[in-house]
């Protein structure tokens, strides 16, 4: 259930900045990016921070041109809003994960959480945190019917690469009727499936795919086969040329030995 006081601090809103995690996901960025396009069609101001460029895996989603880098960009943003901003975190389980200037931004009141994560740790001045929820997508969707919002094309596209990643294609167990069910309205709005799974699976770098057959070499298995983890070091990124965000899916192919209920993947910072 939304809390009454997020539907009406965003309905009742003229300015609003969103964030998401630091080295976003699809998640996060469909999430960031989807109830950006939702905010504008219903005439709000709409700023969405990233710490840096989004990753070439990613630069397909609609309207990632809304991405402003960097903290000069939500300073200047903050100025224009002469004090009436409302802030919102989307698929953060963590205050730290909205990177080194976390403290600037949750001086803005009120900061709204929206986060699907289990182990999510409180911050924020409202939050809505629901782990039975496949994805923050999802719950994006859910925001945008409370607040009687019409779905665009580009948020319908957004939204669906958040809950289609999130959710493993629909084939982890935090799928449910209700994910599919909005996976289904999304599509009715135009959302291409073959197109999506083509450009989130079919887009490998040469760069990634050295990384992939790196990260392979190291996978563990533990625990009667049932517990496999994989490692990604700063070493194999410069040898195999690519970037963190590579890393994105990996623990996939940990997680599809047949035996294996727990995978992880350790990333070197």
């Amino acid at each position: 259930m939304i809390p009454e006081i997020i539907v009406q601090e965003i309905q009742t809103a003229t300015n609003v900045a969103l964030f998401t995690h630091t080295n976003p996901d699809g998640d996060a960025l469909g999430s960031l990016f989807g109830l950006a396009s939702i905010l504008e069609s219903t005439g709000k101001r709409v700023f969405c921070y990233l710490d840096e460029p989004v990753s070439h895996i990613y630069d397909f989603l609609p309207d990632i041109e809304l991405g402003n880098i960097g903290i000069d960009a939500y300073r200047s943003f903050v100025d224009s809003c002469d004090g009436k901003l409302v802030a919102v975190a989307l698929d953060c389980g963590d205050d730290a994960r909205l990177g080194e200037n976390r403290h600037e931004f949750l001086e803005t009141s009120p900061f709204i959480v929206i986060d699907h994560h289990r182990g999510h740790r409180d911050f924020g001045t409202c939050r809505w945190v629901d782990p039975a929820r496949s994805s923050t997508g999802e719950m994006v969707y859910e925001l945008a019917q409370a607040l009687d919002a019409e779905i665009p094309y580009n948020g319908a596209y957004n939204l669906y690469v958040a809950i289609c990643t999130d959710t493993g294609s629909f084939r982890y167990e935090n799928t449910t009727g209700r994910t599919m069910q909005i996976a289904g309205e999304l599509i009715e709005k135009g959302v291409k499936t073959e197109e999506v799974g083509q450009k989130l699976y079919d887009n490998y770098s040469p760069e990634r795919l050295r990384l992939l057959q790196m990260a392979l070499q190291t996978i563990e298995i533990e625990e009667n086969e049932q517990i496999a983890f994989m490692t990604v070091t700063q070493q194999m990124l410069a040898e195999s040329g690519a970037v963190m965000a590579d890393v994105d899916g990996f623990i996939d192919f940990a997680r599809s030995l047949k035996t294996v209920k727990v995978a992880a993947i350790f990333k070197e910072t």
